[in-house]
């Protein structure tokens, strides 16, 4: 099964069953199989198209927010996770070591909007001690695949 596995991820999941199976030199249905179980066992969580937004006409803004939280009690950081990646804003949540506890990817319209998620649904959460927003002015990789145009900036410096 890791083999699958490792196969999926380099090619972002963009491989059918007859292609893994001769790469693999095992018979179809024996992948067909295999990725049915890891998909009913959550291994293989979903496939997903990676966007590069910038070429499109979408506005989107992205913004990391680490946030200090305190644990509640016998519950952890869980109950917390819970109520934030519920919010359709949340792209990622991630428990993190370090000076901050939960580390949150969210998308709005504009930064008006991320900061408004901020203001009002996340700073007012009771367990929240703090929050440091960074917004993301540009993506070179995402999910293994990096945006490069390849296109060099060809203006000379022109010096005073």
């Amino acid at each position: 099964m890791d083999d699958i596995l490792r196969i999926l991820d380099k090619e972002q999941g963009v491989v059918n069953t007859e292609k893994i199976s001769r790469m693999l030199g095992i018979p179809e249905e024996e992948v067909a199989a295999k990725l049915e179980e890891l998909e009913n066992n959550h291994i293989i969580a979903g496939y997903k198209t990676i966007v590069n937004w910038d070429k499109t006409d979408r506005e989107v803004v992205t913004a990391l927010i680490d946030l200090r939280v305190t644990p509640q009690r016998g519950e952890g950081f869980d109950k917390v996770a819970e109520r934030i990646y519920k919010y359709p804003q949340v792209r990622a949540l991630y428990l993190m070591s370090g000076a901050y506890d939960l580390s949150v990817m969210i998308e709005g319209k504009t930064m008006k909007d991320v900061a408004l998620f901020v203001a009002q649904k996340l700073a007012p959460m009771e367990s929240i001690i703090s929050t440091a927003t960074h917004f993301v002015l540009k993506k070179y990789k995402s999910e293994g695949i990096i945006f490069d145009d390849n296109e060099k900036d060809t203006r000379q410096v022109i010096t005073l």
